[in-house]
């Protein structure tokens, strides 16, 4: 990882208007620094060790969304100043798998082949449905929903 660029900014009320969230608006130096074509981005929140997208915000300029989960790890809350430090991401297609879906992409190899054509998006998208669940049952039985419908050449949340 290249050396961080270290910033503080004002965690504010923002993101799409579709799911209203808690946001940081890199400021114009940052995103130089960090360079044109970054996408992804690593490094910490407040010492918390972080791994987000960069999103474009309307009228120009990137902002990073802070999820309530997020939040509450690095122990920040709406309306303070955050201490951050960005790095461009070495890896922005690594997606975690959650030990459940790694599980069942043994099972079914053609649904992990299928996974893998997938955008680095949607992998995220489907790992953190599975990550999220609290329970373990929960956990096991979306990585079979989701392998199944995977394995069968479908999108992986819609029922078919």
């Amino acid at each position: 990882m290249s050396d961080p660029i270290s910033f503080e900014a004002y965690l504010e009320n923002g993101g799409p208007s579709f799911m209203p969230t808690q946001i940081v608006v890199v400021p114009p130096l940052v995103l130089a620094s960090l360079g044109s074509k970054t996408k992804r981005v690593m490094g910490t929140l407040n010492g918390h060790p972080i791994r987000l997208g960069l999103l474009a915000q309307a009228g120009g300029g990137r902002y990073l969304m802070i999820n309530k989960e997020l939040c509450r790890a690095a122990g920040v809350q709406l309306g303070q100043h955050v201490r951050l430090a960005l790095a461009p991401d070495p890896e922005p297609d690594r997606v975690d798998l959650p030990a459940e879906l790694a599980e069942a992409f043994e099972a079914w190899p053609e649904a992990g082949e299928q996974f893998e054509r997938l955008s680095g998006s949607m992998r995220r998208a489907v790992a953190q449905h599975i990550a999220t669940a609290r329970q373990a049952e929960t956990r096991a039985r979306r990585a079979v929903e989701l392998t199944e419908r995977l394995a069968r050449g479908a999108h992986p949340f819609r029922k078919e």
